[in-house]
């Protein structure tokens, strides 16, 4: 016994007596520790028992059509597109077409109001009279040019002709001047023997020799020389007047001569200044004429007209709207010239561009049309790449018809590209080529089918098993950490009267869930069920995964890693 003291709330202490505890007998532990020991060995027991039976999940060899596709995604828009802008700036005054609307080459989109171009015309037409006027001014101005060089020059040869006969009038004057000097010299001659014959005469008659009358016919011949040498003298005199006046007379004619010729080139400059302000003036109609063009132009660029027939996609201008063309041409409309022929572009990934080539076959669908699909094929694989993240990408082009304008431009368009196909092919499933039996689950392996020798085939397997965890059916390409491509070889496994046979395979083609196959040994028919896993892994999981794998025949998908040729 124990007592406890503990106060009261009267102030006082109070006294507990505590009894000690009961011993009780310790059968039931054991009782527990028993049972939870059968317990153990019951769970595996049954464990063990679960473990021993193993449940393959298979799926039906099928025999049919596969095909490689490459998925992508894309923008519906018209084969032709025309963007209609404006070549001048102004103020849209008149809006002739909208959304939606057909149009004709030539019909009227709208119009810019044309009142400074108008003003521009007007102007540079003026400026074309003037210029007109000016240049036939000019043109009569220099018709007059040739006639005054004319004259200049017949002046000009004129004087030139007087000089020459006043140089010949003076070269007489000279030659007459000689001759009168030579008279002179002659008369004086005559005059000197005519006084010389006189004082002879004078001196004989005194002596008696000759007759008076002799004196006086000599002295008459003396006058007659004194005479004739004072005419001399007169004509030497007369010769020299008439050589200065001769002199200056060339003189004179020379200065006209020059003077003439000096009209001559005035005129001729005069003259070719006229032409020179012509040739300005026809120079500058045609540069008028150039502006009253250009004017014309622009005014009627004011009315902005369609190239081509079709319908108006976008109209992004309003009345009142200023434009302006200064840099860059302005959009005004957008036409689709044809919306019964659309293109589809494509964005297809470097991995799958390669195996994208023109001619395969398009299947798409739209958000508009989900339960509609539309086929077309493609018609270009553009070389230019796009690169956007680091990720390049390169455009296919598809063509498409759309008679009935189901799709509009802008749509989204989710595309499917067969890139290969194969008919009456052997298929299965990919997830056949990674599964692997488990070690100890077959107790003798397989003989070769078809009387072939099977003893290679087992060594095989056994060289396989010792490096594949104790397996007695190898690795398979997938399971060895490999892809299944095409013309790779693999393993698969059908279950044939509750065995695993193991049936060595080529890879044809490969899609996104299933490959086409051909058996290297053996044969594959539809009576046969290939095993895809067992119930080690989540057997639910891997029905429901088989059944979405083939439950749905032939699938088109997107050609991912495990893709191939055909």
């Amino acid at each position: 016994m124990q007592t406890l003291e503990r106060p009261a709330t009267n102030g006082r202490v109070s006294s507990v007596v505590l009894e000690s505890p009961r011993r009780r007998p310790r059968w039931w532990i054991i009782g527990a520790a028993l049972l939870l020991v059968a317990a153990i060995v019951v769970s595996v027991i049954v464990v063990r028992a679960q473990a021993g039976a193993v449940e393959y999940v298979t799926v039906p060899v099928q025999s049919g059509s596969l095909a490689q596709t490459v998925t992508a995604s894309g923008t519906l828009n018209p084969q032709n597109t025309i963007s209609v802008g404006t070549q001048v700036s102004g103020t849209i005054s008149e809006i002739d077409a909208d959304f939606n609307a057909h149009v004709k080459k030539g019909q009227v989109l709208a119009k810019i109001d044309p009142t400074t171009f108008q003003a521009a015309l007007d102007s540079a037409r003026a400026s074309l009279a003037q210029s007109e006027a000016q240049a036939q001014a000019s043109n009569a101005t220099a018709s007059g040019g040739p006639s005054s060089v004319a004259a200049a020059q017949a002046q000009a040869q004129a004087q030139a002709d007087a000089v020459r006969a006043a140089q010949a009038t003076a070269a007489a004057s000279n030659t007459a001047i000689a001759t009168a000097q030579a008279n002179v010299t002659k008369a004086q001659s005559a005059l000197a023997l005519a006084q010389q014959t006189v004082a002879r005469d004078r001196q004989l008659l005194a002596q008696g020799y000759i007759a008076q009358s002799q004196v006086d016919t000599d002295q008459s011949s003396e006058v007659a020389a004194q005479t004739a040498l004072e005419a001399a003298q007169t004509a030497v005199t007369q010769a020299q007047a008439q050589s200065k006046a001769s002199a200056a007379q060339v003189a004179q004619a020379t200065s006209q001569q020059a003077a003439s010729s000096a009209q001559t080139g005035v005129s001729s400059a005069s003259a070719a200044s006229e032409s020179a302000v012509h040739d300005a003036n026809v120079a500058a109609i045609g540069m008028q004429q150039a502006q009253v063009t250009t004017a014309q132009a622009n005014l009627d660029h004011t009315i902005i007209t369609s190239p081509v027939d079709g319908t108006v996609i976008s109209r992004v201008v309003s009345i009142g709207q200023t434009v302006a063309a200064s840099l860059q041409t302005p959009t005004l409309f957008t036409i689709a010239q044809n919306l019964e022929k659309m293109e589809l572009d494509l964005s297809v990934g470097e991995p799958d561009i390669g195996r994208v080539a023109p001619g395969d076959a398009v299947s798409f669908t739209v958000l508009a049309y989900p339960n509609r699909v539309f086929t077309a094929n493609v018609a270009q694989v553009r070389q230019n790449p796009t690169t956007v993240s680091n990720v390049v990408t390169y455009t296919v082009v598809v063509y498409v018809d759309n008679k009935d304008g189901a799709l509009r431009p802008g749509m989204t368009a989710n595309a499917t590209v067969k890139v290969a196909h194969v008919d009456n092919a052997t298929i299965i499933p990919l997830a056949a080529f990674s599964y692997t039996p488990p070690a100890g689950s077959i107790a003798r392996r397989p003989r070769a089918q078809n009387g072939q020798n099977g003893g290679g085939q087992n060594r095989q397997s056994g060289a396989a098993q010792s490096n594949n965890g104790g397996s007695p059916w190898g690795a398979t390409s997938a399971s060895s950490g490999g892809a299944v491509t095409a013309g790779s070889f693999g393993r698969i496994f059908v279950q044939r009267g509750g065995k695993l046979v193991p049936v060595p395979v080529k890879v044809g083609l490969v899609g996104d869930t299933q490959a086409s196959v051909t058996p290297l040994r053996g044969t594959l028919d539809e009576n046969d069920m290939v095993v895809t896993g067992d119930n080690r892994s989540s057997k639910g999981a891997s029905s429901t995964n088989t059944r979405n794998l083939l439950g749905g025949g032939q699938r088109f998908g997107g050609g991912g890693p495990r893709g191939g040729g055909g």
